[in-house]
C-alpha cells in the first residue's frame, strides 16, 4: 500500500503514514531491495525555521521524503484531514536496523562522539546482527574523504548524526556522489540508542509530550521551545 499523497504543513510537504511498518517497508521492500533517496523528519521547529530561512526550506524540500517526527505535525495534519501517526526518527532507525540485521542490509554510520559510535556498531552487530561496513564519528573528518569511505564501502543505508541542518547539507552533497543508498539524518539518536540520553516515558511519548519530558530535564533550554509556541499559535489560528 502507497503511502497517501503529502499533506502541506506551514508550506512544506509532509507525507503521513498509518503506522511505523508502513513507513519503513517504504524504504525496505519486501524483497529486501532498499529505495534510494533521503527523508528528513518534520518538527515545530523546522517548519518555523522554514518560513522564515529559505535556505533552511531549500535544505528540507531537497530531500525526496518528508516524515511528521513532532506530534504538533501531526495535529496540523489532522486538522487538515488526514489519517497519519508521528513517526518518531529514533523509533524509525531502530526499526531500519532491525530490518537491516534481518536481510544483510550493509549499513555506514555517520556521526556522535567516538565513543558513542563505538557502543553503536558494537550493539547493532552483537545484538541485532547489523552488517556495519563503515563508521566516521561527527569530529574533524574530512568531508571528501569520508564521501570516498562510504562510496568505497558500498552501503544500502547511510545514517548521520550532525544535527539539523548539517547532517541534511552533508547527505544532499553525499547522495550526489552515492546516490545508491537510502539516507536519513537521525540526530541524538545514536546517544539515545548507546543509553546516554534517556528518552521519555512511554506514556508521554504515546500523548506527545516528550517535549515537556526534555524541558522538565534540561530547564535552562527553555527557549529553544519558542519555536513550539509560535507553531501552535498558528496551528489553533489554521495559519499552517
Amino acid at each position: 500500500m502507497r503511502p497517501a499523497q503529502p499533506i502541506e504543513v506551514g508550506g512544506i510537504p509532509v507525507t503521513p503514514f498509518g503506522s511505523m511498518q508502513e513507513a519503513v517497508s517504504e524504504i525496505i521492500r519486501a524483497d529486501g531491495s532498499v529505495v534510494p533517496g533521503s527523508w528528513v523528519a518534520i518538527n515545530a521547529e523546522k517548519v518555523v525555521r522554514a518560513r522564515r530561512d529559505k535556505d533552511v526550506r531549500a535544505v528540507l524540500e531537497q530531500a525526496t521524503l518528508r516524515y511528521p517526527d513532532g506530534m504538533s505535525v501531526v495535529w496540523t495534519m489532522r486538522q487538515k484531514g488526514a489519517i497519519t501517526t508521528r513517526i518518531p526518527g529514533v523509533d524509525l532507525w531502530l526499526a531500519l536496523m532491525t530490518r537491516a540485521g534481518q536481510l544483510g542490509i550493509p549499513v555506514y554510520l555517520v556521526g556522535a562522539r567516538p565513543e558513542t559510535l563505538d557502543a553503536v556498531q558494537s550493539r547493532l552487530r552483537e545484538d541485532f546482527g547489523v552488517s556495519v561496513v563503515g563508521a566516521t564519528d561527527g569530529f574533524g573528518f574530512v568531508e571528501s574523504d569520508l564521501v570516498d569511505r562510504i562510496q568505497g564501502s558500498g552501503p544500502k543505508i547511510v545514517t548521520v548524526a550532525l544535527g539539523s541542518p548539517r547532517q541534511e547539507e552533508f547527505i544532499q552533497r553525499c547522495r550526489a556522489a552515492h546516490p545508491q543508498a537510502f539516507y536519513m539524518g537521525v540526530g541524538g539518536t545514536y546517544d539515545v540508542f548507546a543509553g546516554n540520553v534517556r528518552r521519555a516515558p512511554t506514556w508521554m511519548r504515546n500523548h506527545g509530550l516528550e517535549w515537556l519530558f526534555r524541558l522538565l530535564r534540561h530547564p535552562t533550554r527553555i527557549w529553544r521551545y519558542r519555536s513550539l509556541v509560535r507553531y501552535l499559535a498558528a496551528h489553533v489560528a489554521r495559519r499552517l
